[in-house]
């Protein structure tokens, strides 16, 4: 109970952090606000990397400068995902955000079918069920489709790919390690095109502060945190189940805090698309599970 608690608190967090995000950009440019809540989401991270240290653990399996590849392709996933949610979050709402984002659970699976991985069929159908509503919610008449929301899917398709790329190199270089380099890497990476796009201004960040603060200390620091806390004790699958919630909480806040208002379309969409996503993790990983069970059986 305690970790369920502690996951639903996480997936509120990054959900309300869509509207954290949408209000930082009324003060100022994309990447100045990438830039500075990334810098301070790493500096967040740092003592709990300093006493995971100190008691010895999550230490790299490889030197550093041998890992420094994987940390490089992974910070800069993770610099590219940013950027596109925040500017797409420039034109579109909150709650579309949330749920578009979202998608990439059910990219995940799909993804791997580009190195062999098998996909089940609840993969299939989730994914279907997540296009009509990404339909329902982005498409309006004469078959078009938001600029702005379009960059927030192109967008979750590189989330799926740095899911994957944690999967892989988490364990090597060390969760909070790995965590702290990548934000690091896209608070430099952001900082630089801010200066190249930009034109920020002490007074614009100071007005901005505290979608900043939220965005730094709250989605980047305390919730990732909360996740690995979490995860030590539920389920993976139970655990992507609760975090899919985000979408819905994204759509909440942006209703208390910004006003922002859905259609029964809209909503219809909404549903069907966390339809799909719980239906590709419940489904295809208790599908999953029992393979893995009746292998160990035969073998």
């Amino acid at each position: 109970m305690t970790a369920d608690l502690l996951l639903l608190l996480t997936a509120a967090i990054w959900g309300f952090a869509f509207v954290a995000q949408r209000l930082g950009n009324a003060y100022m440019g994309p990447f100045t606000f990438n830039a500075i809540r990334f810098s301070l989401g790493a500096i967040a991270l740092l003592p709990l990397l300093f006493r995971q240290k100190k008691q010895g653990v999550d230490r790299p399996q490889a030197p550093l400068r041998k890992l420094a590849l994987p940390m490089l392709a992974t910070g800069l996933v993770l610099f590219t995902g940013a950027s596109l949610q925040q500017v797409g979050l420039l034109g579109t709402t909150a709650g579309k955000a949330g749920f578009i984002t979202g998608l990439y659970v059910i990219l995940v699976p799909l993804l791997a079918l580009t190195w062999g991985r098998r996909t089940h069929a609840a993969h299939w159908i989730g994914a279907v069920l997540a296009v009509v509503g990404l339909y329902l919610l982005s498409v309006q008449s004469g078959f078009s489709i938001s600029p702005y929301d379009l960059i927030v899917l192109v967008g979750a398709f590189v989330w799926a790919g740095h899911v994957h790329l944690i999967d892989r190199y988490a364990d090597a270089v060390g969760p909070v390690r790995l965590a702290m380099v990548q934000f690091a890497i896209t608070g430099v990476l952001s900082a630089g095109a801010a200066l190249l796009f930009e034109t920020a201004t002490f007074s614009a960040i100071l007005a901005g502060i505290w979608p900043i603060l939220y965005g730094a200390f709250l989605s980047v620091g305390l919730a990732y945190t909360l996740q690995i806390v979490a995860q030590r004790t539920a389920d993976p699958a139970h655990a992507a189940i609760i975090l899919s919630l985000e979408g819905a909480f994204a759509a909440l806040g942006g209703w208390l805090v910004l006003h922002e208002m859905l259609s029964a379309r809209d909503l219809l969409g909404c549903g069907l698309m966390l339809a799909g996503t719980l239906i590709s993790q419940v489904a295809g990983r208790g599908k999953q599970k029992r393979e893995v069970q009746e292998q160990r059986a035969s073998g």
